[in-house]
């Protein structure tokens, strides 16, 4: 039987991978949704050669340029518009399965919706779980949905955790998750020249080709912290039972550690082809179009441990984990407003983390009860963040710790 695929996110990296490997496969899948942000043009071509029934767009302007395009060309594909198209691809009836890859808080409201309607989830939006980790956890268990990790480091995780594995560590023999980074481009560059880094160079990532944001979240290991975060959430174990080892090599992508002192490990190219093939076909194996890797070629793989005062973002990540609450939220929308302050050259790469830090300090952690208390905590971190970075203050909800 095909699995009938919406894409979220169709446009990016994750998407453009994602369709890559279906494409290989017209026997197994069939794409019923495309949905994305405001590329017109990358979509429609998309549309064009993948047919699907629906498709979407967050900006409502670009969506109605993509009814117009394809109503041109005689494709038949229905278009939705804004949060709520977004919302309705992801829970169509005739979709069994969502890739969930749309970057930002603009990617929980649909990823939500797809677990409210029980459907298997390849989760690759880190905000689902980063934002609105226990609504969305919640979410899969109540809607009866099915949650496959397609970060290369989580897919790696779960697929080197026992058969079965129910989110309880202790009782399947877990002892550790070892998640693996590659330090990014600045591993080796004199602390003190950090502040001078351009983003440029911050998105000159030496093993994997991706955005420019998620990019410098690798330069500065953001992208590391909240992926602790995310390990939380989908696989139980608290911070003192997730570590973080550099590897510059990008070719074991992550471990777990047994109580008995096995360690297995998941190894391949760094090529997202890989994971997403694993969570598209699983529980069987496909050919995702990635080469063979060659240890012998390798020759030899390194490991270290982080140093914190080169990555502050990385511990700040265990501390919010630790505060729980809207923490992650916190430090997530920080860090979103201080990345795109830094790519638009209005601010240093050293200031990210501390705009962060400053986030975290100022802005109470408060229960996630719901996704409107998440999404306050986000927007008063974007002011905290803005005001210190002095891009003007943004108007202010709710109350900020004294000092």
């Amino acid at each position: 039987m095909k699995r009938r695929v919406c894409l979220l996110g169709a446009t990016g990296s994750i998407g453009e991978s994602t369709l890559d490997v279906i494409a290989r496969h017209p026997d197994r899948f069939e794409v019923v949704a495309l949905a994305a942000n405001s590329s017109v043009d990358k979509l429609a071509a998309q549309c064009a050669r993948f047919r699907p029934a629906h498709a979407a767009l967050l900006d409502a302007e670009a969506a109605q340029s993509l009814r117009e395009r394809l109503r041109a060309e005689g494709i038949a594909t229905q278009v939705h518009a804004g949060e709520a198209g977004l919302a309705a691809v992801a829970a169509l009836p005739e979709a069994d399965t969502v890739l969930a890859a749309i970057v930002g808080a603009a990617g929980l409201a649909p990823t939500l919706a797809a677990a409210r309607a029980g459907k298997r989830i390849l989760l690759a939006n880190k905000e689902a779980l980063v934002i609105g980790g226990a609504l969305f956890m919640r979410a899969v268990r109540e809607g009866g949905a099915t949650l496959l990790p397609v970060d290369s480091e989580h897919n790696a995780i779960f697929q080197c955790l026992p058969p079965g594995y129910d989110g309880h560590p202790q009782g399947a023999g877990v002892r550790r998750i070892l998640l693996t980074a590659s330090g990014g481009p600045f591993r080796n560059r004199p602390l003190e020249d950090l502040a001078d880094v351009t983003p440029d160079e911050a998105c000159a990532h030496p093993n994997w080709s991706m955005g420019r944001k998620i990019s410098v979240d690798s330069a500065t290991m953001m992208n590391k912290g909240l992926e602790v975060i995310e390990a939380h959430w989908l696989f139980g174990a608290g911070g003192d039972a997730i570590e973080v080892l550099l590897h510059p090599q990008s070719v074991v992508h992550s471990l777990v550690e047994y109580a008995d002192g096995s360690v297995i490990a998941q190894l391949g190219h760094p090529d997202m082809r890989t994971p997403i093939a694993q969570a598209l076909a699983y529980p069987e194996r496909i050919d995702a179009g990635v080469a063979q890797l060659d240890l012998a070629a390798l020759g030899a793989l390194s490991f270290e441990r982080p140093d914190l005062a080169r990555f502050p973002c990385l511990a700040l990540a265990f501390r919010a984990l630790e505060e729980g609450g809207t923490a992650p939220a916190v430090l997530n929308a920080a860090n979103e407003v201080a990345v795109a302050a830094f790519l638009a050259g209005q601010a240093r790469f050293t200031d990210i983390a501390a705009a962060c830090a400053e986030a975290l300090e100022r802005v109470d952690s408060e229960h996630a009860e719901s996704l409107e208390v998440a999404l306050a905590a986000d927007a008063r971190a974007r002011a905290e963040a803005r005001a210190f970075l002095g891009l003007g203050e943004l108007p202010r909800r709710g109350t900020a710790k004294a000092h």
